[in-house]
């Protein structure tokens, strides 16, 4: 199955396990209804900011739209699908083909759950002179960057932390947070830890029903 099929095919499960309807989930994460339809019909491919956009708003990690549910490890189905540690199905090569972003490239590469934490692992490159600005993540989200080669500009906006060859930069990643390679490619590992348990989506708030109207007074009407 191709990449942007298996995450139309996840995104649409977890919109209606969590009863949402796809313009109530286009207006939270604030995608066009048009978009969100044709990425859950398999027929745009997801950019990065656009799917986390997407998790965030339905309170999950970004590796739940690019790996199968702990059910369907179940099913007889590809013998060359393997499980996760935390019991998800991981299809062959699909998570492999990564998610592009204005600065970012993420291939998944493990997803570990334990008592505390989703644990996701990416193997990431950011694109020489491009910088990526990530909007806040679900509440107590971290990130960790360990940088293979080049130097990356990563953070809080308003303080990056430089990290180069072999050293590792730490942020809360649940503010608006950045990536950049001023000086050339940037090869990482970045680790995005989500606490558990997950906090629940927020709530729309429902308008307030306008109190009707009270009824004329008789003493209005027409005297006989």
């Amino acid at each position: 199955m191709e990449l942007n099929e298996q995450v139309g095919r996840r995104l649409r499960q977890l919109r209606e396990e969590r009863g949402l309807s796809l313009s109530e989930l286009a207006r939270r994460s604030g995608t066009g209804k048009a978009t969100l339809s044709e990425l859950e019909a398999g027929r745009r491919n997801p950019t990065l900011e656009t799917l986390y956009a997407l998790t965030t708003a339905l309170g999950v990690p970004l590796s739940a739209a690019l790996t199968e549910p702990r059910s369907a490890v179940a099913a007889p189905a590809d013998p060359h699908a393997a499980a996760g540690p935390d019991g998800a199905a991981h299809a062959p090569g699909a998570e492999r083909e990564g998610i592009s972003g204005a600065a970012v490239t993420a291939v998944l590469a493990e997803r570990f759950e334990d008592a505390d934490s989703v644990t996701d692992v990416f193997r990431i490159r950011i694109r020489s002179g491009a910088r990526q600005q990530s909007a806040a993540h679900i509440p107590g989200t971290e990130e960790q960057l360990t940088v293979l080669g080049g130097t990356a500009v990563v953070g809080d906006p308003d303080r990056p932390q430089t990290a180069g060859p072999g050293a590792s930069a730490h942020w809360r990643a649940d503010v608006p947070h950045l990536y950049s390679a001023p000086h050339g490619d940037v090869e990482a590992v970045l680790f995005v830890r989500y606490p558990l348990p997950l906090p629940p989506a927020p709530v729309p708030v429902a308008a307030p029903t306008p109190s009707p109207a009270p009824p004329p007074d008789a003493g209005d009407g027409a005297r006989g």
